[in-house]
């Protein structure tokens, strides 16, 4: 299919200063066990392609699932219709773009393919973590889940660029839900959000820690049902590395998004407190913030080679020792910058979900470079604080700048140890002065591998992966509050 993709592509090609043409197959499969029971299968697979023209400074897209000659042909013709159309009404003069003529291949790294194991060998494995987790008579609920995807994408221009890239994805997950007195307690492996998701096979289910966690995550939620309510005050905390993707994403992946700096999202789902006059200045956190965009680490959930547009992938560092130093924008949020006086370095960040969207600026692998403390070192710098982990509940505003985060456990540090487990434990701050309260960064031993199928942005929507790598991290003198406030 593709090679007659690839000649219908460059025989039908306009005459034209730029196109391309974007094909994506995906292959999903989802395996349950709720309850002891498996559930229904799922199985779902898409596929088509997207024309871009750029022609005489106008943009068009035109996006089909029908892969036939004809198909391709009315697609190129409605993309070439609505450059001619936009030309010399842009905000960008598109001509001037020197769009990528990109060649190369990416493949994800895979130790065991996930097709090794058969269907009734894979729901043994989730029916196995299933049984150990119904451990006491007030575990109410409990399931195990294996979603793994296998995308394929075809990125062709018509003066000769070609791209192949091909990427699997695998998340396993497992939530467990106790109950007593009028109350439910939850604790999830990997977050509610699937947020042990990473690229390869098999391998994944072992670094993961998948095996054994059922009758753990039901022990966890025991405890929960029986602690206390996280106190609240000013005090300090320890974020644990499945919270800290979540502080990532939202307080400085989303306002470093250069789109959305320059307006794009203020009438769907808001603007950002970043300013184009802040990089090269901005002190967003203390000095111990090291913030990289890396789509190169093979393991992580947003590993790519080259973004949507043909750019080159690389690892750039967006905040450096504290200061803000490059936004997430793609050659065209770049170009629009320009226009306002600003020369920004961007990223290579231009994403779409899927092949019926058009790229826009996207977070993608967005880490949190380790530091040199231990946890250990951490907790006994604490004379009262909390440790948290796993996101449960977020809110932030329509700038990311103001929010409040909850997390599924705590745990009290006194007097530079772990104390009591608490239960219901959040935290508030506001992004723009959160960050310069880091007060210690994790060493690589704290180090971890997270990520979110489910990044949604765009109108209309994209949901998309993304990838969050941090160590453990110390904040001072943060607003904790408990689930009574």
């Amino acid at each position: 299919m593709n090679a007659s993709i690839e000649k219908d592509f460059r025989e039908l090609a306009p005459r034209a200063d730029f196109c391309a043409l974007r094909f994506v197959e995906e292959r999903a499969d989802i395996l349950s066990v709720r309850q002891d029971v498996a559930e229904p299968p799922v199985t779902g697979i898409d596929r088509g392609v997207m024309v871009t023209v750029i022609d005489k400074g106008g943009l068009g897209y035109a996006a089909t699932s029908d892969l036939t000659r004809g198909g391709i042909k009315e697609a190129i013709g409605r993309a070439s219709h609505l450059a001619a159309m936009t030309a010399g009404r842009c905000v960008v003069d598109y001509s001037r773009l020197d769009m990528p003529k990109p060649k190369g291949q990416y493949r994800t790294p895979v130790k065991e393919q996930v097709t090794k194991l058969s269907k009734r060998e894979k729901i043994d494995l989730l029916r196995e973590e299933s049984a150990h987790s119904k451990i006491d008579a007030r575990i109410v609920d409990w399931s195990a889940s294996l979603w793994s995807t296998h995308t394929r994408q075809l990125y062709l221009t018509a003066d000769g660029a070609a791209l192949d890239q091909e990427f699997d994805y695998l998340v396993p997950a497992l939530q467990v839900t106790a109950f007593a007195d009028g109350e439910a307690q939850s604790r999830s492996f990997g977050g509610r959000s699937n947020g042990f998701c990473q690229q390869g096979g098999l391998e994944i289910v072992v670094r993961s820690g998948f095996a054994g966690s059922g009758r753990r995550t039901a022990e966890e939620a025991l405890e929960l049902l029986a602690a206390p309510n996280c106190p609240s005050g000013v005090m300090d905390i320890v974020l644990m590395p499945d919270q800290m993707m979540l502080q990532i994403h939202e307080s400085i992946g989303h306002p470093l998004e250069l789109d959305r700096i320059l307006g794009d999202e203020r009438n769907f789902a808001g603007t950002s407190f970043v300013t184009l006059d802040m990089f090269g200045s901005y002190q967003y956190g203390s000095k111990l913030l090291n913030v990289t965009f890396d789509p190169t680490r093979e393991e992580e959930f947003a590993t790519f080679a080259y973004d949507d547009d043909g750019a080159r992938a690389t690892r750039e560092f967006l905040i450096k020792d504290g200061i803000l130093v490059r936004p997430l924008g793609g050659a065209i949020s770049q170009a629009r910058a320009a226009l306002l006086g600003k020369s920004i370095a961007g990223v290579a960040n231009a994403r779409a979900c899927s092949w019926n969207r058009a790229p826009i600026d996207r977070m993608a692998n967005l880490n949190v470079e380790p530091g040199d403390a231990s946890l250990e070192d951490m907790i006994a710098s604490i004379d009262s604080g909390v440790l948290m982990k796993t996101n449960v509940s977020w809110s932030i505003d329509d700038s990311r700048n103001k929010f409040q985060f909850g997390c599924e456990w705590g745990r009290r540090i006194r007097k530079g140890k772990l104390a009591e487990v608490v239960k219901n434990p959040n935290y508030r701050g506001i992004s723009a002065t959160f960050w310069r309260s880091l007060s210690m960064a994790g060493n690589p031993g704290t180090h971890e591998v997270h990520g979110s199928p489910y990044c949604g942005k765009g109108e209309p929507n994209q949901v998309i992966r993304v990838g969050h790598a941090s160590p453990a991290c110390k904040f001072s003198g943060i607003d904790v509050f408990g689930g009574e406030d």
